[in-house]
C-alpha cells in the first residue's frame, strides 16, 4: 500500500506555496460578499484554486475536494493536481469553509489547503459526519470522546491549569447539539456557538493563547481531516467517531466491514509528520482578518503551518489589483 512506502521527509517548506493557493481562492470569493449565491461564492474560489494548485511544484491527487469528476469545474476526488514534478503527495480541499456565511455577509469563512506526503492522508468517506472533540497541546493526553462531556472539560481545565468556569467550548449553532449543550452548561464551562464553518473553529481550539479552550460537536468529516493536518501541526489533537445521518447509513458502513465506533485520532487521519496545511480568511473572525479592499488592492490574512518543524506563520498580505487582474482566474 502507498502509505507503506518508504519514503524521504520533505526538505521543501510548501505551506508557503499553498498559503498563495488560498490567498487567491479568499481574493476570488470575497469579491461576491452578501450577494447571497452560495454557487457563486464557491464557484469563484475553486477556480482561483485550481488554477493556482496548477502551477506548485509537485504530483499531488485530491484525496478530499469538493465534488466528483462529472461535477466539475470542482475540485473532484482522484483529480491531479500540480505541475506533475516528482513530489508525490495527497491534496485535501476546502475553497471555503463557511460559503454560506460569505453569501450572506457574516464572519468567520476561511480558504483551506492540507498536503502530505501520497498515501498518507485518510478519509473516511462512508460517514458524512463525525462527532468530533479537539484541544492543544496541553491537554491532548487527557481527553477520551468515549467519555463524559463534564469528565473531558474538567481533565481539559486542570491541564491548563485553570477553572472549568474559565474554559471556553466552541460549537456548531445546530439542533442536533442540544443535549451537548445542556452537559457542557451543566458542568460549568463557558459556550461559543458558530453558525458555520468548523476547521476554523478546531484549528482555534488547538492553538495556545486562543479564545476558546475545545471543540465539541458533529460536523463534516471532509473538515474533520482537512482540520487534522493543521492540528497536527500545532501538536494538538482531534478525536472523532461516525455519526451516521440516518439508519441506511450506519447499515451500509457495517455491511462493508466498517466498525462504527471506532475512535480516530490525528494519525489516524493524517499518518505523516510531513504536512503542510495554509489557510486564508475571506470574512474576518477570531482565527484570520477577512480580504479587505483599498484603492488599488486587497489586503489578506492567512495562516501557513508546518509539521516537521512545527513552524506556524501569520502571514499579511498586500496584494495589487492592477497585477492581479492579469491572472486567469
Amino acid at each position: 500500500m502507498d502509505s507503506l512506502i518508504p519514503h524521504q521527509p520533505m526538505e521543501r517548506n510548501l505551506a508557503m506555496d499553498l498559503v498563495r493557493v488560498t490567498e487567491a481562492a479568499a481574493m476570488a470569493a470575497a469579491r461576491y460578499l452578501g450577494r447571497g449565491d452560495k454557487n457563486l461564492v464557491d464557484k469563484a474560489a475553486v477556480d482561483a484554486m485550481r488554477y493556482t494548485l496548477g502551477y506548485v511544484h509537485m504530483d499531488g491527487v485530491v484525496v478530499i475536494g469538493e465534488g466528483e469528476k462529472d461535477k466539475a469545474p470542482m475540485l473532484y476526488i482522484g483529480e491531479y493536481i500540480g505541475d506533475g514534478t516528482s513530489l508525490p503527495v495527497d491534496i485535501a480541499v476546502d475553497p471555503i469553509d463557511g460559503t454560506t456565511s460569505v453569501a450572506r455577509g457574516l464572519p468567520g469563512a476561511i480558504s483551506t489547503v492540507a498536503l502530505s506526503i501520497k498515501g498518507t492522508m485518510h478519509y473516511p468517506k462512508e460517514f458524512f459526519y463525525m462527532n468530533k472533540i479537539v484541544t492543544g497541546a496541553e491537554a491532548r493526553d487527557c481527553i477520551d470522546i468515549n467519555a463524559p462531556v463534564k469528565e473531558n472539560l474538567r481533565n481539559i481545565a486542570q491541564a491548563k491549569q485553570k477553572p472549568i468556569s474559565e474554559i471556553t467550548v466552541v460549537v456548531i449553532d445546530r439542533p442536533r447539539h442540544e443535549q451537548l449543550l445542556t452537559e457542557i452548561r451543566s458542568a460549568g464551562a463557558r459556550v461559543k456557538l458558530i453558525s458555520d464553518g468548523d476547521v476554523a473553529a478546531a484549528i482555534e481550539a488547538a492553538l495556545p493563547e486562543k479564545e476558546v479552550d475545545v471543540l465539541m460537536g458533529i460536523g463534516g468529516t471532509p473538515e474533520a481531516v482537512i482540520a487534522a493536518a493543521a492540528i497536527h501541526c500545532t501538536g494538538g489533537i482531534i478525536q472523532c467517531k461516525a455519526w451516521p445521518k440516518d439508519e441506511k447509513e450506519r447499515k451500509a458502513a457495517i455491511a462493508k466491514g466498517i466498525d462504527v465506533d471506532k475512535v480516530y485520532s490525528t494519525n489516524d487521519l493524517i499518518d505523516s509528520d510531513d504536512v503542510f496545511f495554509a489557510a486564508t480568511g475571506v470574512t474576518s473572525g477570531e482565527l484570520l482578518k477577512g480580504v479587505r479592499y483599498f484603492s488599488g488592492g486587497a489586503q489578506t490574512q492567512s495562516l501557513a503551518m508546518r509539521c516537521r518543524s512545527g513552524t506556524i506563520r501569520w502571514v499579511d498580505a498586500y496584494h495589487n489589483s492592477t497585477k492581479l487582474a492579469k491572472l486567469k482566474f
